[in-house]
């Protein structure tokens, strides 16, 4: 055996010892990295062994797993960077399914299981037992991803046609797994809207003083 093919067959044990590692890694920035490396070391293989298929599928493989890593990193950064009054444009939406609904569409009803989370691109909501308006730029629905029973507390009707995007429960956990630390930051940001809104909601109205004179 040749001392090339040697050296092409321990890049080729240790390309698929990587990619085996990375099938059993959870969290997907430190997987995109070990699948990158393990794809380089096959290319290697299948440059020096000649085999002209491997070198052809791990090289498409390679610019794949760059973009993968790069959007992640991304996100990581964008979520870590985030204060509570981010816009969540800025670091949920592109990982949101984009829709439309017309006007008088009611999209979820009191008790109803709860699957996604909206936010409102354009139009008016409306949450029909506290009859409370929903304007653009709101985001609704994501405690009942959290709740252990999953059920919708407040039915959601559309006031007119509106753009919405969502993310459903499995797109959440699948960003949590992507990287348990933005996971946290996520939870995090949430939390501090809803208890934002339960402290508002705790503020008494300061009566209106007559100053005219008798």
């Amino acid at each position: 055996m040749s001392t090339t093919l040697q050296i092409a067959y321990v890049f080729g044990f240790i390309g698929a010892a990587l990619m085996v590692t990375s099938y059993l890694m959870k969290s997907m920035l430190p997987l995109r990295l070990v699948a990158l490396v393990a794809c380089l070391c096959l290319v290697l293989y299948g440059y020096l062994s000649a085999a002209i298929p491997t070198l052809i599928l791990y090289a498409a493989l390679i610019p794949i797993n760059i973009k993968k890593t790069l959007q992640i990193q991304r996100l990581v950064r964008a979520i870590k960077n985030a204060k509570d009054d981010t816009p969540v444009s800025e670091w949920l939406l592109p990982h949101m399914t984009r829709r439309t609904a017309k006007a008088g569409a009611l999209l979820w009803s009191q008790g109803d299981h709860a699957e996604e989370m909206l936010y409102l691109e354009s139009g008016r909501l409306r949450l029909l037992e506290i009859d409370e308006p929903l304007e653009p730029g709101a985001l609704v629905g994501e405690i009942g991803l959290f709740t252990d029973e999953h059920q919708r507390t407040l039915s959601l009707r559309c006031e007119t046609d509106c753009v919405l995007f969502s993310l459903s429960s499995e797109a959440m956990a699948k960003l949590y797994y992507q990287n348990p630390k933005l996971g946290f930051h996520v939870m995090r940001l949430v939390v501090n809207r809803l208890m934002r809104d339960v402290q508002r909601s705790r503020v008494p109205s300061v009566p209106s003083v007559d100053t005219a004179g008798p």
